[in-house]
């Protein structure tokens, strides 16, 4: 098969330095890999946090980075070995895929223990120094592809990713039916969130927001939106529950006051669960606060294996992503889409690059 020479990458190269560049094109696929053409990509919250900061948590760039990690794409070539997706079934050219970005080492302590999301040899697209997904075309583990429906477009493949997140962070959080949740943050983490507890029976459920059109989407899917401009937000779920609070809260925002309060809306003995990550990379909560509740805190880390149970739930109509998006642009033009993104301009919720456009 003939490869072009070099390919189009939007690639980081410090604080919000984002540059269209020229790059080897990776060639043909190696054992158990397939070259995948990019189709849709979007633009995740962990990505700004890195385009901000050409930093994420304690990982930094140490040299220009292809960015992004929710994609999907459609198998070019098939490398040599068995090329198993995620479901061990036989991947062929011409398959429209969506992909888990992880790629854990199946062997550690963690992964044999069935928590790959923790593996200790874990390689991320878009995480230094592993390159992401805004490129024409990359090599993927087969394991880490799951092909999709024909109904599927491009950008809801994509957009499996931050559903698979949701549906971790909705599994953590042990909802029993009606349960009330408060979800603190309205971005495409928040909103799959939404979807997946209210796909688990929870009623009522608050979100927590500053901006008015996210709000608004929040509310076409089943949300009860509480906009912390204009009000008190703790307040508002005290008044509205009665005094007693929440039995969940999931704090899927920039993690900083949104900490404390997804504690305070909590009620005596609740569940809180963090999704978000904090941009000065620290967990700041009054002890006292989640101590005299009782609370039990967990932490999310990514998805486990997933991709199934997201494929279903988008199939079956419980789960709606079309609806989050809100602009889409071509490859040559992701500088300006995470510079609206960043500034939260436009009405903006969610973002997709559509790579080979």
């Amino acid at each position: 098969m003939a490869y072009p020479a070099t390919m189009m990458a939007a690639q980081l190269h410090g604080p919000k330095d984002l540059r269209i560049n020229q790059v080897p094109h990776p060639g043909a696929p190696g054992p158990d890999q397939v070259l995948l053409r990019v189709t849709a990509v979007g633009i995740c919250g962990s990505d700004l946090h890195t385009y901000q900061d050409a930093r994420i948590g304690d990982t930094t760039l140490n040299a220009p980075l292809t960015l992004g990690h929710e994609f999907a794409g459609i198998v070019e070539e098939v490398g040599p070995g068995d090329a198993l997706d995620g479901e061990f079934r036989p991947l062929l050219r011409g398959m429209r895929v969506a992909v888990d970005p992880a790629q854990p080492c199946g062997r550690c302590e963690m992964c044999e223990q069935g928590h790959p999301n923790l593996c200790h040899r874990l390689h991320f697209c878009g995480l230094y120094p592993d390159p992401g997904s805004l490129s024409q075309w990359m090599h993927v583990p087969a394991h880490t592809c799951f092909p999709v429906p024909d109904d599927f477009d491009d950008a809801t493949a994509a957009l499996l990713e931050p559903l698979g997140v949701a549906i971790h962070a909705t599994d953590l959080a042990k909802l029993r039916v009606a349960d009330s949740v408060a979800i603190l943050g309205a971005g495409s983490i928040g909103l799959c969130i939404l979807q997946t507890v209210r796909t688990s029976g929870a009623q009522p459920i608050y979100v927590v927001d500053q901006f008015p059109w996210r709000l608004a989407v929040a509310e076409e899917l089943g949300g009860i939106p509480i906009n912390f401009r204009a009000r008190d937000a703790v307040a508002a779920v005290r008044e509205a529950t009665h005094g007693r609070g929440v039995d969940v809260a999931i704090e899927a925002a920039w993690a900083d006051q949104s900490i404390q309060w997804s504690a305070e809306m909590a009620r005596l003995g609740g569940r809180l669960v963090l999704v978000g990550i904090p941009g000065d990379n620290r967990l700041q909560m009054n002890h006292a606060t989640a101590r005299r509740k009782g609370l039990t805190i967990r932490l999310a880390r990514r998805m486990k294996h997933v991709y199934p149970r997201a494929i279903k739930l988008v199939e079956s109509g419980a789960v709606n992503l079309t609806s989050l998006i809100s602009h889409r642009f071509p490859l040559a033009e992701a500088p300006a889409a995470f510079a609206l993104n960043d500034a939260y301009q436009d009405n903006v919720v969610k973002v997709i690059i559509d790579a080979n456009r």
